[in-house]
């Protein structure tokens, strides 16, 4: 998540010109504890740097979803991991195989966060998908730029897949 937060944040701030302040927090667990990546993202100057309400949540697991959703905006956009979290706070939610298609993609659950860089971008366009690939492939591994890049599209085709299926069941509803 810490990660993810950084790769938004250079995003935003690097490749599209907007102000940008991130901050972290984690458990005393170095891999696989709770950690939380925070950013707020504005055209204009930021007077706090820390986040108040959320617009976007992205949530990874249950125990993340439980504890950051109070925070959540009443409009705002809530993104789960499908395979860790069970129990969806909001009908609303978009809902990911996030670490399923890790897996399926790079062959490691280890670049889940950049699946959710991909969603995030398709589902509420807060960066565009070129300036996230710009930053993923300039911070990748050596070797494993491919395999990030694959993550990050397979991220944003499943994102851009779930905005059209609510879109199509809006236009149904109105009917």
């Amino acid at each position: 998540m810490i990660f993810a937060g950084v790769l938004l944040a250079e995003a935003a701030g690097i490749y599209e010109g907007k102000n940008v302040a991130q901050t972290q927090s984690y458990g005393p667990e170095a891999r696989g504890g709770a950690s939380r990546s925070d950013i707020v993202i504005c055209e204009g100057p930021i007077y706090y740097p820390k986040t108040m309400r959320l617009d976007i949540l992205l949530a990874l697991t249950q125990e993340a979803c439980d504890q950051y959703f109070p925070a959540l905006k009443e409009d705002g956009v809530l993104i789960v991991d499908s395979a860790y979290v069970r129990q969806v706070p909001t009908e609303k939610a978009y809902s990911l195989p996030c670490t399923y298609t890790a897996r399926s993609v790079a062959g490691t659950p280890v670049v889940t966060n950049v699946v959710s860089l991909g969603a995030i971008s398709a589902i509420t366009g807060i960066v565009r998908l070129e300036n996230l690939d710009k930053v993923i492939v300039e911070r990748a591994p050596r070797g494993l730029e491919e395999k990030n890049r694959a993550a990050l599209n397979e991220g944003y085709r499943l994102g851009l897949e779930l905005v059209k299926q609510r879109e199509a069941e809006a236009v149904e509803s109105q009917q």
